[in-house]
């Protein structure tokens, strides 16, 4: 084998370990890990029990907007939320934010913040997705 040859067959052998290293590890990882694919974990309470409060926490929806959604570096305030959008409206932007992104108040978000993304909960049940609605709709 010339050197060429050696240094290929090399980095392919290097690559093949890492990423089945990378597969083995990705699936304790999902066992662990509440994702956003499954946001509300299996527990003892129906999905009728559960409270848009909790609903915020397990969504991870802290994370950005901050601890009392009062906002962020990362994310905007939600505290006023109520004078800007309608129940359903608020359901369908939390389902599909990327179709709101061409408004005026979104591009001012994306100044504001920029490389943040708000990821789309199309997959929560819409039940679930009022009851954040409603929570944030109340103004705590």
């Amino acid at each position: 084998m010339t050197k060429p040859q050696i240094w290929v067959a090399s980095f392919l052998f290097l690559f093949i370990v890492l990423f089945l290293l990378n597969r083995l590890t990705k699936e304790e990882k999902t066992e662990k890990v509440n994702t956003v694919e499954n946001p509300v974990p299996q527990t003892d309470m129906s999905s009728e029990e559960i409270t848009g409060t909790e609903l915020v926490k397990r969504l991870g929806c802290t994370s950005c907007h901050g601890p009392e959604l009062k906002g962020s570096k990362i994310g905007p305030d939600l505290s006023s939320v109520k004078n800007f959008w309608s129940r359903d409206q608020l359901i369908n932007y939390l389902r599909n934010p990327n179709s709101y992104m061409d408004t005026e108040r979104m591009q001012e978000y994306k100044k504001d913040f920029p490389g943040t993304i708000m990821p789309p909960f199309n997959q929560v049940d819409v039940k679930d997705l009022g009851k954040i609605a409603d929570f944030l709709l109340q103004g705590k």
